[in-house]
């Protein structure tokens, strides 16, 4: 699997899956509008829409849900992960830990997009995560930025992003003027005894 290069103390990851997958998880979207909804941010423990900040419709994904394209992807990941742990061994301390949440098919039009700054470990709902994955379905102009790493990563289909979850991975989506964005983000959880 193909290496998307970073610097070692960015603790950001990436590789690149199989163009495949993402063409068809953009097909099971498109064939499954009837189930998106707008996409929410999560403040003061609830969930609120506010296109002002966050900008886009979405699938959710069953984290138990295995159809034939979900399962291929999730190999992928699962490629991406072990590769993440190979480069960031220190990961292998931490208590187990899998994807246990519904996870996002997002789709953003032009000028839409996750606006501000945000981490994906900012309340007590999602205390539990440990580290985000992300995969750019398509090529855009509009990647992802880091703040404190000063890192913008290209939005390149298939490019698959893991890093922590806190505050010190603050990022924010790069806007694209003309172009759709698909990605597919969600979290790995610790698992509770």
């Amino acid at each position: 699997m193909k290496e998307f290069k970073t610097s070692l103390d960015s603790f950001i990851g990436g590789w690149y899956i199989d163009e495949k997958i993402c063409d068809d998880l953009i097909d099971y979207y498109n064939l499954n509008k009837r189930k998106t909804k707008k996409g929410s941010i999560i403040r003061n423990n609830k969930s609120l829409i506010d296109t002002d900040k966050k900008d886009c419709t979405q699938i959710s994904i069953d984290y138990m849900y295995n159809s034939d394209v979900i399962a291929k992807y999730r190999k992928q990941l699962q490629i991406c992960l072990e590769n993440y742990v190979e480069r960031y061994s220190e990961v292998k301390d931490l208590d187990k830990f899998n994807v246990l949440t519904n996870y996002n098919i997002q789709h953003y039009k032009p000028n839409q997009g996750f606006k501000i700054w945000h981490h994906e470990r900012n309340t007590s709902i999602n205390a539990n995560r440990v580290l985000v994955f992300m995969t750019y379905l398509n090529n855009t102009d509009g990647g992802t930025e880091f703040k404190y790493q000063k890192l913008t990563t290209p939005c390149k289909k298939g490019l698959t992003l893991i890093w922590p979850t806190d505050w010190t991975h603050t990022h924010r989506g790069q806007i694209s003027k003309k172009q759709e964005k698909y990605i597919v983000t969600g979290w790995y959880d610790y698992i509770q005894a």
